[in-house]
Formats: C-alpha cells, structure tokens, sequence
C-alpha cells in the first residue's frame, strides 16, 4: 500500500512536542491534504523484540536460589526542552536516546505552567500511564468520561481502537506548575482493537512499605514489593511501577520479574545502582536501563550523602512484546496500512473514532491560544 504524505510529521509533532495550540488549529486541515496525497513517504519506527508467550507467568526467583543482580545496559540524562506553550518535557524513552523499550514506547517528565494545556486530540493502540507529583490535571473523552488527578494519584488510560480525549492542567492558587510523569506502554496486537477504558488510582489506595529501618519506602503502584502487593488489573499489559525514596545510608533489593525489561528514571538526590566495583552513581533526571538478566536490582543511597539528602527514582518494568511497532504520532499500531487506515478511520469519524464527529472538550475550551 502507498504510503502517507509526510505532512503528517507536522499534524502529529504536537506528540512529540506537546504544541498544543499547532494541534487545535491545525489537524482537520493536515489531515484533508493528506488525503489527497498519500502517494508520499512514511515514517516508520519499528522495533522487534523477543518473548516466548504475549504474557509469561510472573516469575520471581525462590528463596533458595541466590538472586542475580541486573546490570546496567544504559544511563543517561534527559535532556530539558521548551514544548508548546509554557510547557518543560524531560523526554527519554521515544528519543534518538531510546526509541523503544519494549513494552515502553515514551516517557515524558513534564512540568507545566499556568496557560498551558493538552486540548482534543486522539489515540489508537496503546496504554498510557500518567503519575502526578505535584498539582491537578483535568481529563475528559468523547464518551463522557471526566475527572480530576491531584498530587500522587494515577490515571491508566487504554486507548485502545480509539478515543479523542484532553488533558488539562489545574491552574494552581500559587501560580506554581504541575508537574508529572507520563509512560506510554504498547498494547498487544490482538487488544488493540478493544473498547477504550479508564482506571484512576487514588495516592490513598496506593500501599507502601518501609525498609532497612525506615530508610527506604517503597510506594507499590503496580506490582510487589518485600511482601506487599498493588492493586490489581490497571492496565492490559502487564507492568510494575515503583516510586523508590532512599535516605542516607539506606539500600534495597528489589527483586523484579524474570526476562522482563526494567529501568529506572531518577527524580531527585543520587542513588547508586549495583553493586560493589559495579555500582554506579546516578544524579537526577536520569534513565537507567538495565540488562534482562539477573532477578534484583540494587540501590543505595550512601551515608556520606547526608549533605545532598535522600534520593528518590521510578522503578519500572513490564513484559516485553514479540511484535512490530509503526507508531506514528498518537497511533500505535503493527505495520504500515495500519497507519494507514488509522489516519482514515480519524478523519471520516469510523471504526472506533465515531465519537469524534463535532465532539470539543469543555476543559479544552479553557485553553489559552
């Protein structure tokens, strides 16, 4: 099948540049010109990675077996840039840096400030994770669906084949920015096409556990953690997420499921991960990607460290996927007509975006061009 005119690049760039007011004004027009000259060249990334089974049994090692540390494949730092309107993107996952991580396809750290926003737009085939750790962000869909997450809640989004949606930041009384994490994480091919949904997590809901004397606490969002475990069924891919505080002189060994990929995204202080000779230290804003082998990751804070004060990082790692990934701006689909026929399903209000005829968000309308 001939390909999509590139013009789409910029149709689509405010996902890659959260350009909010270029997305508004700009899509129906994009996508009309597109239409008429398909004959043009694609973007494409896609990426092959290997898994035995779409979801593998958790598998922890026992008590009797000695556990494998994992080592680091990869660290680097995020580099900070202006996106859109008021807004400052911390991006490593889904750059020249890190393209893909199977199952990860983006992780944004963003920090917005009052005026800034992310009006109607769409997505098809993939999860999104949004963490806030400082404010309130307002979401509404073409369904009907509405609500608020304030400071250390959690909203899972599953786009699946399709939804027109938008996020926007709470102005704060203080003028101050709110500021989060977002994790895009691929759907297996076969639920691409399944029914939209949403799952708010409440900080609240959120079970912890202290370590090491109270040094370290381990806030479970997904997944287990020296005996505790999170709520249940957030999200169709399988994932574990885990926000990590370490004070001086604290360390952890957190044991992480078998062949699944995991890093870790740093937030605040330093933090050493590994071991020994092996240990490396990581400031903040960092991603941290380590090897498949191994069954722990360790991490530490030392105690002459008392002067930069405790270290705080994500924990993550999911199942990886045995499929291609085509993504395109807010699609994420399996191969290139797929692209295709997302780009016409959108425009003609089809196949799952029906909702989208005439539909404007109330929270959009707030935003300042």
């Amino acid at each position: 099948m001939t390909s999509i005119l590139a013009v789409f690049i910029a149709v689509f760039a405010y996902f890659n540049s959260n350009s909010a007011s270029f997305l508004s004004q700009q899509i129906p027009l994009a996508l009309e010109l597109a239409a008429q000259k398909i004959h043009k060249t694609l973007h494409q990334t896609a990426e092959t990675t290997t898994s035995n089974n779409l979801f593998p049994d958790i598998s922890l090692h026992t008590t009797s077996e000695m556990s494998i540390p994992r080592t680091i494949r990869k660290a680097f730092l995020a580099i900070e840039q202006s996106e859109g309107a008021g807004a400052r993107v911390r991006r490593s996952i889904g750059t020249a840096s890190l393209r893909n991580l199977s199952p990860f396809l983006m992780l944004d750290h963003f920090t917005i400030s009052p005026g800034a926003g992310f009006p109607d737009h769409p997505h098809r085939g993939q999860e999104t994770i949004t963490y806030l750790l400082k404010g309130a962000v307002d979401h509404e869909d073409f369904a009907g669906n509405k609500g608020t997450i304030e400071t250390g809640d959690l909203q899972f989004m599953t786009a699946g084949k399709g939804i027109m949606h938008a996020e926007m930041p709470r102005q704060n009384p203080d003028g101050s920015p709110n500021v989060g994490l977002q994790l895009w994480v691929d759907l297996p091919e076969k639920l691409k096409s399944c029914e939209p949904r949403y799952r708010d997590l409440r900080a609240k809901e959120i079970p912890s556990v202290t370590l090491d004397e109270d040094r370290v606490t381990v806030k479970v969002i997904s997944g287990q953690s020296h005996g505790v475990d999170s709520v249940q069924e957030l999200a169709y891919t399988p994932v574990w997420l885990l926000d990590i505080t370490i004070k001086p002189g604290g360390s952890i060994t957190q044991e992480l499921p078998k062949n699944w990929t995991a890093f870790a995204y740093t937030l605040s202080g330093s933090v050493n991960f590994g071991t020994g000779t092996g240990a490396k230290a990581v400031g903040p804003f960092t991603n941290v990607v380590f090897n498949t082998e191994g069954d722990v990751v360790n991490a530490s804070v030392p105690k002459s460290s008392e002067k930069d004060g405790e270290a705080r990082f994500v924990l993550v790692a999911g199942t990886p996927l045995d499929q291609k990934v085509v993504q395109y701006g807010p699609f994420v689909v399996n191969t290139q007509e797929q692209v295709y026929q997302a780009m016409m399903d959108y425009q003609t209000h089809s196949n799952g975006f029906e909702r989208a005829k005439g539909w404007r968000s109330e929270i959009g309308k707030t935003m300042a061009h």
